[in-house]
């Protein structure tokens, strides 16, 4: 939304016709609120206010429930609190998951248990289980909770950077606010929901980073035209965006602007943004495949804003001349972030796999450490190594016969969501009162969001062929490199609730999508109007589908026949 000026209906003067009005009356109540920066400010705080506290509500009340190990709760939240408490992940016996849910918290043993996710979400989930009482239901689940309400304020931020637009923002908050795939990872302690906050903190950061890395290699290339053109008038104290990148012979009009470009060393918000990724890279490997691809992409921004700048070997410079400063200034902190988080794994020396080289001696000797060059690498890392490259192979291949399982090609259709629970009750069971209830919870996104953001995603694509804008390419990468990624791994073993961790990005799509159909305040009246009512109208009953929804979220007991409602498709089930 956007100010508008009010105008009259159209009128005649003499042979003279007043322009139509224009704006609807969504614009004018929107300039009547943000009529002065004290005005706009509040009103920008009391939106975004009121998306969080719902985001709140939806995600705090009744968190306890259900008083049991849900789903991947019963690995995560028994991992979590060995890991706290031990320094490495601990085996339980064999009916650990009920002996612990019974409050016997403390029934671990000291043999090492195999995990295959780093240790950085664990750690979050049990440091809130020592803070709230790990004989609590809901201290299992705090920690995923409060991450996933902040992602609600953070994608705003995001978007307002992004789109700069209140009314943008709020509707890709207000999304994944009411969302029920961001709502169910936010209840149910497992770490995707983890690696989403990671992530998108690290796309704002790239935000951030792209603002400060043009304002560099602009005022570089200001100074040095500045500087030549005081040695040699004829080069110009404009710049003039460059066609040249390496050539073999020399152009026919040579070239005004410097050669190569500046190496920025000063990037604070690209180590923030490393950090953030290789955070989520901390909490799972899928984190990686952002912190890749994001990287990559500062090397793209930082070639497109030389040639914007005139710089004549832009393609060239920003690879060979800043990409090797970006790499020092990226991979060699986020490696030790990663290492950091295993550190109860190294002091112990008691977790899965650290004793892995001295466990077989052959006359007094290791047969499995090290040898030649390599041969001065402490055992420690050696068997780290060994326990990294079979956590690699174990996800490599990994295949299941799961009844909840879903080809990569299925999710952005909605087609199979994944079941973390459901328990029935006959009447007069658990205060059921109709013939049958279910208690269910299933983490389906509200489908009208959902679908919208797959279509938007489409439509921003083909818009990159039409009229591209940055706005358009941030978003489809933050897409592609969650998504792409699983399209191409060879795992069998794959379900739909991976997608929440570029869910956020679909609602950035999806917000682009409803401003491209309301139109601007700049349109006529007569169809500014109707389009922002129907926009208005797709939001009202999104809001009424995640009222209905909500139950099969949370584990609200409900009848089997209001249960049956909620299948819109097959796979649903």
């Amino acid at each position: 939304m956007g100010r508008v000026t009010a105008t009259s209906n159209v009128q005649r003067t003499g042979s003279r016709r007043l322009k139509p009005p224009t704006g609807s009356w969504a614009d004018d109540l929107w300039q009547k609120w943000t009529a002065t920066p004290q005005l706009a400010r509040r009103t920008e705080w009391i939106i975004l206010g009121i998306i969080t506290l719902i985001g709140a509500l939806v995600r705090f009340v009744r968190l306890g429930q259900p008083a049991k190990l849900v789903f991947d709760e019963v690995y995560y939240v028994l991992d979590s609190w060995t890991l706290v408490n031990l320094g490495y992940e601990a085996e339980w016996p064999e009916d650990g998951r009920d002996i612990f849910a019974a409050g016997d918290v403390y029934a671990y043993t000291a043999d090492p248990s195999y995990v295959v996710h780093p240790p950085l979400g664990k750690y979050l989930i049990g440091w809130g289980m020592q803070l709230f009482g790990a004989e609590n239901p809901y201290a299992w689940r705090i920690t995923v909770a409060v991450f996933g309400l902040l992602a609600i304020p953070l994608l705003y931020l995001v978007a307002k950077k992004l789109f700069n637009s209140i009314g943008l923002a709020a509707i890709a908050a207000g999304f994944l606010a009411l969302d029920g795939h961001a709502i169910v990872t936010s209840r149910i302690s497992i770490l995707d929901g983890l690696v989403m906050f990671f992530v998108l903190l690290g796309f704002l950061f790239l935000l951030y980073d792209r603002d400060d890395q043009r304002r560099q290699i602009f005022a570089w290339t200001k100074a040095w035209r500045e500087r030549e053109h005081a040695k040699d008038p004829s080069i110009p104290l404009e710049a003039t965006p460059s066609r040249w990148t390496l050539t073999i012979k020399a152009p026919k009009t040579p070239p005004t602007g410097p050669s190569w470009g500046p190496i920025l060393w000063q990037r604070p918000w690209l180590i923030a943004m490393a950090l953030s990724l290789a955070s989520a890279a901390s909490v799972k490997w899928s984190g990686a495949y952002f912190l890749a691809i994001f990287c990559v992409v500062t090397i793209g921004i930082d070639a497109a804003t030389r040639k914007e700048a005139g710089i004549t070997f832009w393609l060239s410079g920003a690879v060979l001349k800043q990409g090797w400063a970006s790499f020092l200034l990226t991979i060699p902190l986020s490696v030790a972030l990663y290492l950091l988080t295993f550190i109860g794994w190294f002091r112990t020396g008691a977790g899965y796999y650290a004793n892995w080289v001295q466990s077989e001696v052959i006359d007094g000797a290791f047969p499995r450490a090290w040898g030649g060059m390599l041969e001065w690498v402490p055992l420690s890392f050696q068997n780290f190594w060994h326990y990294q490259s079979e956590v690699l192979k174990f996800h490599s291949g990994l295949g299941a016969d799961h009844p909840y399982t879903s080809a990569p090609i299925q999710w952005p259709f909605l087609l199979r969501p994944t079941a973390f629970s459901y328990d029935y009750f006959d009447r007069g069971e658990n205060g059921c009162t109709a013939q049958q209830c279910v208690e269910a919870i299933t983490s389906l996104s509200n489908p009208l969001f959902y679908w919208l953001g797959t279509v938007a995603i489409v439509f921003l694509v083909m818009m990159l062929f039409v009229k591209p804008r940055w706005e358009y390419v941030a978003v489809i990468i933050g897409y592609a490199a969650g998504y792409l990624p699983w399209l191409i791994t060879g795992r069998t073993a794959v379900y739909h609730f991976y997608v929440i961790a570029w869910l956020p990005f679909m609602f950035l799509a999806a917000a682009l999508a409803l401003q491209t159909i309301a139109g601007t305040p700049k349109d006529d009246r007569r169809m500014r109007t109707p389009a922002v009512n129907i926009v208005a109208g797709f939001l009202v009953l999104g809001i009424f589908v995640s009222l209905v929804f909500y139950p099969v979220w949370s584990g609200i007991q409900i009848p089997t026949w209001y249960w049956h409602l909620t299948h819109w498709l097959p796979g649903w089930r």
